[in-house]
């Protein structure tokens, strides 16, 4: 097995804990309020966040649900985590297993690669997080049920965090610092010929717009701009962990009426693949 350096986490600990952080900061909690809103300590949630245990199967699920993302992603990741963790991952691997690109693709569903991702255990599981999703039916006491040993109840639902800018105060800005990208909009999905997956995402809350990608490799660059005019925004693959995780671009103002674009830059050869969507006027509750 090969060991880390003292003090490095090991890669597959390292992503869960970057996806974790990210959805922490996207529901604008502090680690005392988590604790109030999970079934999961302040002390458990500091040593989850920075990958000093591996958080349960569950505690994944509820900061996904409070950051109101969906939770296939970040599961795939922590089951690549627990096996590194439980040392199952020392096991003889594929050459698929052993490559950084290639692991970052088929950290999807089978039926969106098409392909067994070369770990039979995680593709199993994520087959089972898509079939029972897409059957509309709950799956977070099936899988999750026992995981963390705390008896306290689940909490109820809360309210998403106030966001932090609107409109052309939110040019340029995080759409998590922001608090903007609780319970978002996607507005356009795309998959690009090199398998990352791309999406244009949008708050009405915020009246802002970005774009996310993710199972990308090292280099891959995704640009978001607007119709008629406004500055830009860009966002990079700059390491391995960045490539397992959700990485958005800033924000562009996006009011109903607007049209968003973005195009991704492969860093290998390849054309660049560009894709838009038009905010639609939704009916005030």
């Amino acid at each position: 097995m090969t060991r880390n350096p003292p003090g490095e986490l090991p890669p597959e600990r390292a992503r869960l804990a970057s996806a974790l952080r990210e959805l922490k900061t996207a529901t604008g909690l502090s680690l005392a309020a988590l604790a109030t809103k999970t079934t999961f300590s302040k002390s458990s949630w500091e040593r989850y966040l920075n990958g000093k245990t591996l958080p349960p199967r569950r505690a994944v699920q509820e900061l996904c649900r409070l950051a109101g993302e969906p939770e296939e992603r970040c599961l795939a990741l922590w089951e690549l985590a627990e096996s590194e963790w439980s040392g199952r991952a020392a096991a003889p691997r594929t050459v698929e297993d052993t490559d950084p690109e290639a692991t970052a693709r088929t950290g999807l569903p089978e039926a969106e690669t098409g392909r067994p991702a070369g770990r039979g255990r995680l593709m199993a599981v994520l087959a089972s997080v898509c079939a029972l999703a897409a059957g509309g039916l709950s799956v977070a006491l099936v899988l999750l049920a026992g995981q963390s040993g705390d008896s306290r109840p689940s909490p109820p639902p809360t309210s998403a965090p106030a966001p932090r800018c609107r409109g052309a105060t939110c040019e340029g800005k995080s759409p998590m610092t922001m608090k903007c990208g609780v319970t978002p909009l996607t507005l356009a999905s795309h998959r690009t010929a090199s398998g990352a997956h791309l999406e244009l995402r949008y708050s009405d809350t915020c009246e802002a717009g970005w774009a996310r990608m993710w199972s990308t490799r090292i280099g891959d660059r995704l640009e978001l701009n607007r119709a008629g005019g406004g500055h830009p925004h860009s966002a990079e693959i700059t390491d391995g962990v960045a490539a397992q995780s959700y990485v958005f671009t800033p924000m562009t103002e996006a009011r109903p009426g607007t049209t968003v674009r973005a195009c991704f830059r492969p860093v290998r050869a390849g054309a660049r693949e560009c894709f838009e969507a038009r905010v639609r006027f939704r009916p005030r509750p």
